[in-house]
């Protein structure tokens, strides 16, 4: 039982920028999970000052600071399985029954279920592309599920 919701960071692509509203946007997680271009050692440096974070590398994460990061991760936090990912047609349909889907690559922004599991890409929290938002999101679980959240970030 929760005495209070678990609060998980979900952020992609942030190509090496960790941006002041996003270490904003993210104060007061528990867990904060990378979903990939991530671009620098760096980056999972400020974002550990924050919360402790689980990375899956991107398909700009080149050179032996990203050796050791894994392409796939499943992970339980709180009850629920969690599988991340960077860019979700890669995912496998042998891959574990999963409750959460985190990816990026996109960058844009996506929060759906199917199947019975929720797709969460929290966009890009990185360099801005094209007209697609700044943003990242916020996953809640507590007694009464999942609660995913999409912030856009003012830049």
């Amino acid at each position: 039982m929760f005495s209070k919701p678990l609060k998980i960071g979900l952020i992609s692509d942030t190509h090496n920028l960790v941006r002041p509203e996003a270490k904003r946007a993210l104060a007061g997680v528990s867990l904060i999970l990378h979903a990939g271009d991530i671009c620098g050692p760096e980056v999972l440096a400020h974002l550990g000052e924050i919360a402790p974070v689980i990375a899956v590398r991107g398909n700009n994460d080149h050179g032996l600071w990203a050796a050791s990061i894994p392409t796939h991760e499943t992970i339980e936090v709180g009850g629920v399985v969690i599988y991340m990912l960077h860019n979700l047609e890669e995912l496998d349909s042998r891959a574990p029954l999963m409750q959460v889907v985190v990816s990026g690559h996109t960058h844009r922004p996506l929060i759906k279920r199917k199947g019975g599991a929720l797709f969460v890409n929290p966009g890009s929290a990185g360099p801005r592309r094209f007209k697609l938002p700044v943003s990242l999101a916020i996953l809640e679980i507590d007694n009464s599920g999942i609660e995913p959240r999409l912030l856009t970030l003012e830049c």
